[in-house]
């Protein structure tokens, strides 16, 4: 059955990992997998959450399945961070929100709702993406287009292109939207831009599809689901995929929730059910240990505000070595500025290479990255921060 089957070809980002660790270069940088990596290259696990799981070992008293739709803490800390603890959607019991397998498996849950009520429905997706959203989409069975967003040569949103492609969607119509931290390209929609989308999507009656994956990594909690908040003030009804891979560091936890929002309590309590279904016949029952690390956190004041804190030192991080890059790069050459990096937000940016530059990177200098010159600037450290800015100016040159 399975002799006649073909060889695929490596997942982009794992087959340049594996590169990088066959790498014996001592000097070599791994800028590909998007994971948060502090000073000395390590992705730690948080203060806050090593004492969530003393607590849980504790407390714990059975290995029983969840709820279907998962620990009901998690999932109201869940609504409280997306959409605000006292949010009309909340107290109108607009909201239908379960636990899935990361963010992924919220993406997927969803496209799998989605193809269940609009078997017909297009779902609009930003030009670039995170390379999983289209399989992740497809899969389900869904037709995908695209529209613009990021405009390459000027390095920066093509918001006018970005809206007058989306002036196509009609009603029955879904819009992927990064909520903060775009990944790949960190370049996030203001405030203005979120008001001029969301009267769009008013008028044409597409409903928004949300990827919220980097709360926190933006500009704060609240910051980053500006977004999220004013569509769900405006609209009747939105998705929203949530991951807490990055703003908790729970990775091979794979924590993360799908919410709803309805047009009514009457309409939530349906979609919850057919979401319910849905996840059943996907994988049964949520996992049960990282989404109970995020009900303690959430809701133990001393480890909120610790995690608070944890998370602020990583977005700080960050935004440091943005900065820091910066400077490196415009100090070793006078042909590209690269400022715009330091304008962008959360783990990612595009150094604008083409790809037989970022060939030579890796080739010459085992400095990894994808082809499209999308790196990790968590991948950026004092050690390696001058090669690096080395190797890419030598590349422009």
């Amino acid at each position: 059955m399975f002799t006649e089957l073909p060889l695929l070809p490596a997942d982009p980002i794992l087959g340049l990992s594996a590169a990088y660790h066959a790498d014996t270069n001592p000097d070599k940088v791994d800028l590909g997998v998007g994971v948060y990596k502090t000073e000395q290259g390590n992705t730690p696990i948080l203060g806050c959450v090593k004492q969530a799981e003393a607590e849980l070992f504790k407390t714990e008293a059975s290995k029983v399945y969840t709820p279907p739709a998962g620990i009901p803490g998690a999932n109201r800390a869940a609504a409280a961070l997306a959409f605000g603890e006292d949010h009309a959607v909340i107290h109108d019991q607009r909201l239908a929100t379960i636990q899935t397998p990361g963010g992924s498996g919220a993406l997927r849950a969803a496209a799998e709702l989605i193809a269940k009520a609009r078997p017909d429905a297009t779902v609009w997706v930003s030009t670039p993406t995170w390379g999983n959203h289209i399989p992740l989409l497809s899969s389900a069975g869904l037709t995908l287009k695209e529209y613009p967003y990021y405009d390459f040569s000027l390095q920066r949103i093509d918001f006018d292109g970005m809206l007058n492609t989306l002036n196509q969607a009609g009603k029955d119509d879904l819009v992927l939207l990064h909520a903060c931290c775009h990944n790949p390209s960190g370049a996030d929609l203001t405030e203005s831009q979120w008001q001029q989308l969301t009267a769009l999507a008013s008028e044409r009656g597409f409903t928004p599809f949300i990827d919220l994956a980097y709360q926190g990594f933006g500009d704060g909690i609240a910051e980053d689901a500006y977004g999220v908040r004013l569509m769900a003030d405006t609209l009747p009804e939105l998705i929203l995929a949530m991951s807490f891979s990055k703003n908790l560091g729970l990775y091979r936890e794979r924590t993360g929730s799908l919410n709803i929002v309805a047009p009514s309590a009457t309409a939530a309590s349906a979609n919850l059910s057919q979401m319910l279904s849905i996840t059943r016949g996907l994988y049964s029952m949520p996992p049960a240990h990282g989404s109970s690390l995020v009900d303690i956190i959430y809701h133990n004041q001393t480890l909120h505000a610790q995690w608070l804190q944890e998370l602020a030192d990583m977005r700080e991080r960050i935004s440091g070595l943005r900065q820091q890059l910066v400077s490196a790069l415009n100090h070793q050459q006078q042909h590209t500025d690269f400022s715009f990096i330091a304008e962008q937000r959360g783990m990612f940016s595009f150094l604008g290479l083409n790809e037989s530059q970022v060939t030579r990177l890796k080739s010459e200098f085992s400095v990894y990255m994808t082809d499209n010159s999308r790196i990790n600037i968590a991948g950026v450290n004092s050690r390696n921060l001058e090669y690096l800015a080395q190797s890419v100016c030598q590349v422009l040159r």
